[in-house]
């Protein structure tokens, strides 16, 4: 009894796919959750992250010529002013917009008649128009000002916590090269997608910004060449939303081409929708993604799906982000896990490489470096002279 074996534990049945999945999708609705009730804090640190991110070569650049630390606190002073920039440049497009509204009340009354008429020519009648706008009171307007002054607060606090987000993040990059490489001695995978997740999204920020800057600039051209109003108002609207992917352009392009059917009628509004649908196509879907590269490209679809989840996460700032979250989840997933890097085939916008002929991966020797003889899938080549005696030792 003594000397008999203790039975071996039998191996443990693999978890059900079907259980995995459902477990997965478990986690994946509590993070989204969290994340969602904390996107006021989420949203303007990652933000504040991706402006830091684009600065931090010229952090280096300084570092060079001054003391680290000085360097560092001039590198958020620019960014906080190019944030401040950009919230001025807004503000005053808005309210150069609402000053210039009411010089068209006539025009907007003639559309309102000639779209009314064509609605009662649908079946539409305008007593049924009338009485949906009878039912708009003071109450109801409260309620549509109410959000808007609650955007406002918010908008407020978002930008507090951008600066600080930028400030402590900039104390912190001092020493950053470091903590990366003492990261890399210990998971080196990690590091190079967090290098690649910087790359990728400096080079996002940076190209987007030229290029929305060139597409502003040729709108302006194209907008004074028609007579349009407002031309530099349209022109900042298109070098902000330029920013939103996909239908940054469709907010950019509604309002100049409205005003232009109310000024001009329909042919000045169908120049400017066939100007900007021009421009946009040329520069950002040909012309851009070569500059882009492989580090940011994904497919279309991707792009859109991503900009639809993020805004649902994180709001119409989520939309801002899109992309560059996106990136950030491909690192850490993606890029630092080597068993899901087959994943980048079915969402870059390269496209693959073309598998290689069975004949060509057969024929790796080129006949005239083998004078004149090819090898043959299955033939056995004898070694040259010395060859495996070099091998032995």
């Amino acid at each position: 009894m003594a000397n008999d074996p203790t039975p071996a534990a039998e191996p443990r049945a693999p978890m059900p796919r079907f259980v995995l999945i459902c477990l997965g999708l478990a986690g994946l609705a509590v993070t989204l959750h969290f994340f969602q009730g904390l996107s006021s804090i989420v949203a303007p640190v990652f933000l504040g992250l991706n402006l830091m991110i684009v600065a931090y070569p010229l952090q280096l650049l300084m570092s060079r010529f001054m003391h680290r630390y000085l360097a560092a606190v001039l590198t958020v002073l620019l960014v906080l002013a190019l944030l401040l920039a950009f919230l001025g440049a807004t503000a005053w497009a808005g309210s150069e917009l609402l000053l210039a509204l009411p010089r068209y009340n006539k025009e907007f009354i003639d559309l309102w008649m000639n779209v009314s008429a064509w609605l009662g020519a649908l079946g539409i009648s305008e007593s049924m128009l009338v009485d949906q706008l009878k039912s708009i009171n003071a109450g109801s307007i409260v309620n549509v000002v109410r959000p808007l002054l609650n955007n406002v607060s918010s908008v407020m606090s978002l930008l507090a916590t951008v600066v600080m987000t930028v400030f402590f993040l900039g104390m912190d990059s001092t020493q950053i090269r470091r903590r990366l490489q003492a990261i890399g001695g210990i998971n080196p995978r990690f590091t190079e997608a967090i290098m690649s997740f910087s790359q990728g999204v400096r080079r996002y920020w940076v190209v987007t910004t030229v290029f929305g800057l060139i597409v502003a600039l040729l709108d302006v051209w194209v907008l004074a060449i028609l007579g349009i109003e407002l031309i530099w108002v349209w022109g900042v609207l298109a070098f902000l939303t330029n920013y939103i992917p996909n239908i940054g352009f469709v907010i950019g392009l509604v309002p100049p081409a409205l005003l232009a059917l109310l000024d001009g009628g329909p042919g000045p509004a169908i120049a400017v929708v066939a100007a900007y649908s021009l421009l946009n196509f040329t520069v950002q879907s040909i012309i851009q993604p070569k500059f882009t590269g492989q580090s940011v490209g994904v497919t279309p679809t991707v792009s859109f799906l991503s900009l639809l989840f993020w805004y649902w996460v994180f709001g119409w700032l989520g939309a801002l982000l899109a992309l560059p979250a996106t990136l950030l989840l491909k690192a850490l997933l993606v890029d630092a896990d080597p068993k899901a890097r087959w994943i980048n085939v079915l969402i870059s916008s390269q496209a693959p490489p073309r598998p290689v002929p069975a004949r060509a991966r057969a024929a790796k020797v080129d006949p005239e470096d083998t004078g004149g003889t090819q090898e043959r899938p299955g033939e056995e080549r004898e070694p040259a002279v010395g060859e495996g005696d070099e091998g032995a030792r």
